[in-house]
């Protein structure tokens, strides 16, 4: 019952949070703010939006083609339509049950390919790493960028007493995690070290890897290309047209932590959308309006794209049976 009840929890505490969301959005804005959210997406240009899609899936493509690399010291060699199928459906699985994505892409790989589930498992669990660092790297890249006027707006936004607690609070809660970590045997805390201890091992058998100039090569490939789809979607829409770099930098990344949250960012990725381009002048409803364009194309063709390969996998693989 309890394992139950976990499970369930994990599926319906993001699916209400991202519910929640759309419904305080929707409700605060009065009938003239949502006719003018509605207009956005009329005199949206969709060929910005599909050009900003085809980015995208071109950086599914390379990640397929980068996850060869971390697999060919362990002796495997999976076909790319093999790999690109199997993130296709890990995406696909993430909408469904979050963080389920990454078991779907080694069970398809186990099966299809051959590559026992622990290890591929493994790869994958590295690969999130490297693209942590990248994604905490863009994010560090915000603060300098636009550090004077994020530091303003939470000064003005936060009272200077929450502030002192909050971190007061992170240090604690910080100091409460060493101790747990170093004294505790519970089976908890132990899982915890197995997962530290993973996540380690993951990072250092890249730097052992052969090709690991060309794995970083297409890490740089992936998030350009995640960064230049962000980027080309803007144009969708006049009111994002004309935002500066620092803040491109700043909204990719509050975008990218929202996925997250919830079942591939659903609500909270357009709510935080609106609230930090309206920190840099964009209209609410134009902030709403353009989060909702981005994420549904993208969704669109996690759900087109993942289904067919979901169809194809047992076809394409027939002949090797």
């Amino acid at each position: 019952m309890n394992k139950f009840l976990g499970k369930f929890l994990k599926i319906a505490l993001p699916l209400g949070l991202g519910v929640f969301l759309i419904w305080y959005i929707y409700t605060s804005f009065t009938p003239e703010q949502l006719a003018e959210t509605q207009s956005y997406f009329s005199k949206a240009n969709y060929g910005f939006v599909l050009l900003s899609v085809l980015f995208s899936i071109l950086s599914h493509i390379s990640r397929a083609y980068r996850w060869s690399f971390i697999l060919e010291p362990l002796g495997y060699r999976p076909k790319l339509a093999n790999s690109f199928m199997a993130i296709s459906v890990a995406y696909l699985m993430n909408l469904l049950i979050p963080k389920s994505g990454e078991v779907s892409r080694g069970i398809i790989l186990d099966k299809y390919e051959d590559v026992p589930f622990e290890k591929g498992f493994g790869t994958i669990i590295s690969e999130r790493v490297v693209d942590l660092i990248f994604l905490l790297a863009f994010a560090l890249m915000a603060l300098i960028l636009k550090f004077d006027l994020l530091s303003e707006y939470v000064t003005n936004s936060i009272p200077s007493n929450a502030i002192y607690l909050l971190v007061i609070g992170g240090i604690l809660l910080g100091l409460v995690i060493i101790a747990f970590l170093k004294f505790s045997k519970s089976k908890t805390n132990l899982k915890l070290k197995s997962f530290v201890i993973g996540l380690k091992d993951g990072v250092f058998s890249i730097l052992k890897m052969k090709k690991k100039g060309a794995f970083i090569f297409h890490t740089f490939v992936i998030w350009g290309l995640y960064l230049l789809s962000f980027y080309t979607a803007l144009y969708a829409l006049p009111e994002t047209s004309h935002i500066g770099f620092g803040t491109i930098i700043i909204a990719f990344v509050v975008g990218s932590f929202t996925f997250a949250f919830t079942n591939s960012g659903f609500g909270t990725y357009p709510a935080a959308l609106a609230g930090i381009l309206a920190v840099f002048g964009v209209a609410k409803t134009a902030g709403v309006a353009f989060g909702w364009i981005v994420w549904t194309s993208n969704i669109a063709s996690i759900l087109v794209i993942g289904c067919l390969s979901l169809v194809l996998l047992p076809i394409y693989n027939a002949s090797k049976k």
